[in-house]
């Protein structure tokens, strides 16, 4: 089965939908609306593969680990998305939806940010096309995530710090979306991952398709076929929805790895928050879990929607490691392939390394979704 478009409710199976206020409504219809007309007109697309090209960067090369595939003895291939200018995959997604704030006569980009990587790249886009931009980070990331704060505050972004509930990604998306509903004339919404109402899910998976699409064609010159394996980290799930979606539709295993703390899909059950329905952390009373997580980018209670739905049809699984375990994996491949991973993909490895007996012999593309300069410091403490 390929990737399929969501019904025109924004539906993926049971999940997915629209859960706004009612002010947000109209401005949910006429992104979709926008976006629709936006993805059909040649020259919109032609705008946005010239600055992926010439701006970020892009194609990001697929890259072999022969010194790691030797020890954990399977292929291990990468899929370079942290060599994208500034650092992770998150910037293909934001120019899409930068030119579409733009095309709709918005002046301001409103986001929201957990380990900083897409606020910098909303930011970063904000800087090209002349916009305002205002982030919204939890109290805990800032702290953790000093050098991303700066970096966004010298792209001339306003940094607001959410200090309720865990003071984490989930209460930034809350505070994010409570600007929205106040200046919804004037601000575009740019979302970072496949989750929030109809139409982001499918809107932001479609930005990211960039990835699996041309990890397919490399992968196919590299390995004759596809891979035995797809693999990548999984918090509201944009980096592994966009390599997810160039292999759905082969024999291709696909395995999304969440945090052992933030574990949406393995330890959470169906609800709705941030306007979809998707598995959520929740108790008995369905007040929503705090996530935990050594990445702040994966600290999240909840998952994309058509990540749900992926798991409750079977097609891809999600599997889940332990903070230990991906400090370990950091190392792994800075000290064997010189390569120093954001904590985020170090999740993904960390999974493939614990399960490279299963995995012997065998073709393992993962998505290497962000570089790990951010995270040095982090490191640093804890490692000393």
């Amino acid at each position: 089965m390929g990737l399929s478009d969501p019904t025109p409710e924004g539906r993926f199976g049971e999940f997915g939908g629209r859960f706004v206020p009612e002010t947000l409504v109209p401005a949910c219809q006429a992104l979709e609306e926008a976006f629709t007309e936006a993805w059909g007109d040649p020259a919109f697309r032609a705008e946005l593969d010239g600055l992926l090209a010439d701006y970020a960067g892009r194609p990001s090369p697929v890259t072999e680990c022969p010194t790691l595939s030797e020890e954990l003895g399977l292929r291990l291939l990468l899929k370079r998305e942290d060599l994208n200018h500034t650092g992770s995959h998150k910037i293909n997604n934001v120019l899409g939806q930068a030119l579409l704030a733009r095309r709709m006569g918005r002046k301001r980009l409103l986001a929201e940010t957990g380990a900083g990587q897409h606020g910098v790249a909303t930011a970063t886009a904000a800087a090209l096309l002349g916009m305002e931009c205002c982030v919204y980070m939890g109290e805990v990331d800032v702290r953790r995530q000093e050098l991303n704060v700066f970096r966004m505050r010298l792209l001339g972004a306003e940094v607001r710090t959410a200090m309720s509930g865990s003071r984490t990604l989930k209460d930034a998306i809350n505070e994010a979306m409570r600007d929205w509903v106040a200046t919804v004339e004037t601000s575009y919404y740019c979302l970072g991952s496949v989750m929030g109402p109809h139409p982001y899910p499918f809107m932001v998976r479609t930005f990211q398709e960039v990835i699996g699409n041309e990890a397919r064609l490399q992968c196919q010159e590299l390995l004759g076929g596809v891979p035995d394996i797809v693999c990548a980290s999984v918090g509201g799930g944009s980096n592994a929805m966009g390599i997810f979606s160039g292999f759905v539709d082969t024999d291709a295993e696909l395995v999304g790895v969440e945090p052992a703390g933030g574990a949406a899909v393995g330890r959470g059950v169906p609800g709705v928050v941030h306007g979809s329905a998707s598995y959520l952390m929740q108790d008995e009373f369905g007040q929503v879990l705090e996530a935990e997580s050594i990445s702040a980018g994966l600290d999240y209670p909840g998952v994309g929607p058509e990540h749900s739905h992926l798991a409750a049809t079977g097609r891809a699984r999600y599997e889940s490691v332990t903070d230990d375990e991906v400090v370990e994996a950091f190392q792994l491949l800075s000290r064997t392939e010189g390569i120093i991973p954001a904590l985020e993909p170090a999740h993904a490895l960390a999974w493939v390394s614990r399960e490279r007996r299963s995995l012997a012999g065998r073709s393992v593309l993962l998505n290497l979704s962000g570089r790990g300069d951010k995270d040095v410091a982090q490191m640093m403490e804890i490692l000393s």
